[in-house]
């Protein structure tokens, strides 16, 4: 039995990618610059991405899931592993860095 695919509800799946929200918050959060937002939303994104593809690989139920045959929705991660990284940023910023 297949499961039907729908690619309007998978691509939200991306941005919610649990490695990557725990991933691009944390360098966020470590970062003393708006600029090192970008060099955290990389790292978070290509962390992300590995772990997922590894999880997905071992056959272990993923919410975003990266296979073969289904899409990566490497675009929207991107986005996402930048928005996440500057809510982190923000969040430090907010209460003044004292953490």
């Amino acid at each position: 039995m297949t499961v039907p695919f729908y690619p309007w509800t998978v691509w939200i799946w991306a941005g919610f990618d649990p490695a990557l929200i725990v991933v691009a918050l944390y360098l966020g959060w470590k970062a003393d610059q708006f600029g090192k937002c970008f060099i955290a939303a990389i790292a978070a994104f290509a962390i992300a991405v590995l772990f997922s593809y590894a999880v997905s690989a071992a056959g272990i139920p993923w919410p975003a899931p990266i296979t073969h045959d289904g899409p990566t929705f490497f675009s929207v991660r991107a986005v996402a592993a930048l928005l996440w990284a500057m809510i982190g940023y923000g969040a430090r910023q907010a209460m003044g860095r004292r953490a």
